[in-house]
């Protein structure tokens, strides 16, 4: 499959040259690679947010009960909550990423974006965002080609996959994708486009992939609501003008790099971390009891 670009220096460079929005070349490459027109891209894109929002108000109003009982109804718990820590714009973002989440550990219907493991991420971030600031569905829109183009590039450069660099290519690679939308979506130019995801990426940088009993759940619930606080922060801190110091490049080329010098037990196959504590080994016990219960009994020939 030909790619969009090989880093986010050509992606600027082509702005650059051809004075297109950060979209316009996702968006080619989208009809390019699939073959189909531009309004059909633009109604797929339509349908995707409304899966993320849809999401999001599943997350906080129906039961959010995992099997494993490890989920269970977080988001709700957090909106209702007497004691209130953070301003209600704050609540309602970690609230949204959350339930999001939450869907997904449910096994409801949600958009890997760009994986289910943090799928709670840029359905919180955007419908935060297009609340906050009043934006149009065609606003966020663009942000979602724009998130999807930032995805391409970390992908090709270093992973997007908790199996292969941890959790902070999944959940960081989603908070990177939700700053970079963030700052695009309120005017943000490409130089403080690029600085978001840098300073994402720095953020995120060395987290590992450790599901209890080997499910999306603990802690990748609550990681989902951190990292869209961290694209938030990451979002005001580039839209001000701060400078990450390390180019974008750069940060996602140590990203691979702590990827590649991860141990095997920190990335995805919960035989580390948080699901080799002993509570953690007490879950994966008691789940893997109820599995071998469900199986159906074997029918004699």
């Amino acid at each position: 499959m030909s790619l969009l670009f090989t880093d986010f220096a050509s992606w600027e460079a082509h702005c650059a040259r051809t004075s297109e929005p950060l979209y316009q070349p996702v968006l080619a490459y989208e009809i390019e690679q699939k073959g189909r027109t531009e309004e059909e891209i633009w109604v797929g894109v339509q349908r995707a947010y409304d899966v993320m929002r849809e999401a999001v108000h599943t997350g906080l109003t129906e039961d959010m009960t995992s099997r494993s009982g490890m989920v269970n109804n977080g988001a709700k718990k957090i909106a209702a909550s007497p004691v209130t820590v953070l301003s209600p714009e704050f609540k309602q973002l970690v609230t949204r990423a959350l339930g999001a989440k939450e869907v997904n550990s449910c096994m409801g219907r949600v958009v890997a974006a760009p994986t289910a493991g943090a799928s709670g991420i840029l359905p919180g971030v955007l419908v935060t965002l297009q609340d906050l600031h009043k934006l149009d569905d065609r606003k966020i829109h663009e942000g979602l080609l724009v998130a999807a183009g930032i995805a391409l590039i970390i992908e090709q450069n270093a992973s997007l996959a908790g199996a292969v660099g941890g959790c902070q290519a999944e959940t960081g690679s989603a908070a990177a994708m939700g700053s970079g939308a963030i700052v695009y979506c309120l005017g943000g130019d490409v130089e403080q486009t690029f600085a978001a995801v840098a300073i994402t990426i720095q953020c995120m940088l060395g987290l590992i992939c450790d599901p209890v009993a080997g499910l999306v759940e603990v802690p990748c619930v609550v990681r989902n609501a951190s990292a869209a606080a961290i694209a938030f922060s990451s979002a005001q801190i580039a839209i001000a003008g701060v400078n990450p110091v390390i180019p974008v490049d750069q940060c996602v080329m140590a990203l691979g790099e702590v990827g590649q010098s991860m141990e095997t037990r920190y990335k995805e196959t919960a035989l580390g971390g948080l699901a080799n504590t002993p509570r953690g080994r007490e879950i994966e016990q008691r789940v893997l009891v109820q599995d071998i219960n469900i199986l159906p009994d074997e029918v004699s020939q």
